[in-house]
């Protein structure tokens, strides 16, 4: 089933079910990585926002109805708060010098990002959902808005509290390792969107952590995960489209390879032919 925009070709991803709900139309957007600030494409469909990861065994192939896709890579979109994608760039709006607390803005001004328009197609989304980490003051129907280090704060340990309840739901390992470690499992899965000096070591001092253990635990999780399957976030700096088929779920992020990692070589590197 296509019901993405500009298809040109086919490819496996397994995604949400669009369901019957909306036009179940899905458009690609490039936005910055909340935490490496690199150009990277998210899928938006309706009204949710989702990331792209891949992964590839060392040998596949996939057939596709009438083809032969040689790109055996499984492309994975799932859910991503937007909050954390937003974080940033509210961080940066607000325009603080020094200690004080910055500016109020409009939505409008905040999403205008030259180069990026996909920010500004998130504007009813952003709306509701950042009011949980900002300050918000209304001048007749005009909306204002600043982030508020509070209110961040406050959100990014409920966040914490979740993933500390989710996890050894999950996995049988997390159930028997100790209250403390499975705080910096939770911590350290944040950590893959936060800037370390404006949210994640803040949050770790709030929580009596060492910064060292949180990025320590992300590294031996990347090195002790299976070699043969490569799983890599999707960012790129071009404004590709393709397809999608399919159901899913989200795994851990490895980058083990260094090369055709992103949505640009998903298009025009992987070659079809009939059978």
């Amino acid at each position: 089933m296509s019901w993405w925009e500009g298809v040109q070709e086919s490819r496996v991803l397994v995604a949400l079910d669009p369901g019957t709900n909306g036009n179940g139309l899905g458009r690609m957007i490039l936005l910055h990585h909340p935490k490496s600030g690199n150009a990277t494409q998210y899928l938006f469909v309706n009204g949710m926002l989702q990331e792209f990861q891949w992964f590839k065994n060392l040998y596949g192939s996939w057939f596709l109805g009438d083809y032969t896709s040689e790109d055996g890579r499984l492309y994975l979109s799932t859910p991503v708060d937007p909050v954390f994608i937003m974080l940033p760039i509210f961080e940066e709006a607000r325009m603080k010098k020094g200690d004080d607390l910055g500016k109020f803005r409009q939505l409008d001004e905040i999403l205008f990002i030259d180069g990026y328009p996909g920010y500004q197609q998130l504007t009813s989304l952003v709306e509701n959902c950042m009011q949980v980490v900002c300050e918000v003051k209304e001048v007749g129907s005009i909306k204002f808005f600043r982030l508020d280090d509070t209110k961040v704060l406050r959100w990014l340990c409920y966040k914490v509290c979740q993933l500390k309840q989710t996890l050894p739901k999950l996995d049988k390992n997390y159930a028997v390792q100790s209250e403390k470690d499975t705080l910096v499992d939770a911590v350290s899965i944040l950590g893959e969107y936060l800037n370390e000096e404006h949210w994640l070591q803040p949050l770790c001092n709030h929580l009596k952590l060492n910064i060292l253990e949180v990025t320590g635990k992300a590294q031996a999780n990347a090195e002790q995960s299976n070699p043969g399957l490569y799983n890599v976030p999707q960012e790129q700096s071009d404004d590709k489209k393709g397809t999608i088929v399919k159901k899913g779920r989200q795994a851990k992020k490895i980058k083990l390879e260094t090369e055709s990692h992103n949505i640009k070589d998903m298009f025009s590197r992987a070659s079809r032919r009939k059978k």
